[in-house]
């Protein structure tokens, strides 16, 4: 185990596993090194709630390499997970550009060549950038609650987390790729689904919902008077399978 500082920047939505229960797939920034780290398994409903960490804290930590390829991917040990810190936005973002701007990567065709050094996790600016939804394929609802309910008698005792029933998407081109095909990325942000959650309640109207949600999303997020970036990561199977893990839109 190494003790380290870092800069999350991504909390992916909650997925319950036999083989971990119910985690969240989280990812930042190495405020030593100066590179990309995952931070896997974090089970984040059962961590005390000071150490509850969002999105810009600075966390310390102690962690190991992950016994897989990817080069970002470390185990945590969640019990020492520390919050020490906060980047707020004051200045435009100034702190969190200082710390992200550097690590952006040229495009995604780039990021996607990338993966043949096991390299999984990236920031890139999109051009031409859409919204999409559908509705997502069924699920065995029985396979979810059968990981919850072998969850260790150690556990703390939680409800299912909810399935959203969208799938939600980007579609891009690279900024920095004139032979770019144009991408399709699902998008898997931890926010985008507590979204859906919690404005359902306000908007009774399926279609208003969704509405609410690209404006958001597309409209607001990814407006012109923002400098737009992706957080991307890949699947652990499938090096080539890429999601949008977050948003970074700093003011121009």
């Amino acid at each position: 185990m190494e003790t380290k500082t870092v800069l999350i920047t991504v909390k992916a939505y909650p997925n319950p596993s036999k083989k971990y229960g119910e985690t969240v797939c989280c990812a930042g920034i190495d405020m030593t090194a100066k590179r990309w780290i995952r931070l896997y398994p974090i089970p984040f409903r059962d961590l005390d709630q000071s150490q509850k960490f969002r999105k810009y804290n600075i966390i310390k930590l102690k962690c190991q390499r992950a016994n897989e390829s990817r080069i970002e991917s470390y185990r945590v040990d969640s019990e020492t997970i520390e919050i020490i810190d906060h980047l707020d936005t004051s200045k435009k973002w100034l702190r969190r550009k200082q710390i992200v701007l550097p690590l952006v990567s040229s495009s995604y065709c780039q990021i996607l060549e990338d993966t043949a050094q096991n390299k999984s996790f990236a920031i890139f600016k999109p051009t031409h950038i859409d919204f999409h939804c559908k509705k997502t394929a069924s699920e065995s609802e029985q396979k979810r609650q059968s990981c919850y309910a072998q969850l260790s008698f150690f556990d703390k005792v939680k409800n299912a987390i909810e399935k959203i029933p969208f799938d939600f998407y980007y579609s891009f081109t690279c900024l920095n790729s004139p032979n770019c095909p144009s991408h399709k990325l699902p998008i898997m942000d931890w926010e985008i689904g507590q979204s859906y959650r919690s404005w359902r309640y306000r908007y009774k109207d399926q279609n208003t919902l969704l509405d609410k949600i690209r404006e958001r999303w597309l409209e607001r997020m990814c407006s012109e008077k923002n400098d737009v970036y992706f957080y991307v990561g890949n699947m652990k199977r499938f090096h080539d399978h890429f999601m949008v893990l977050g948003v970074f839109y700093p003011p121009k």
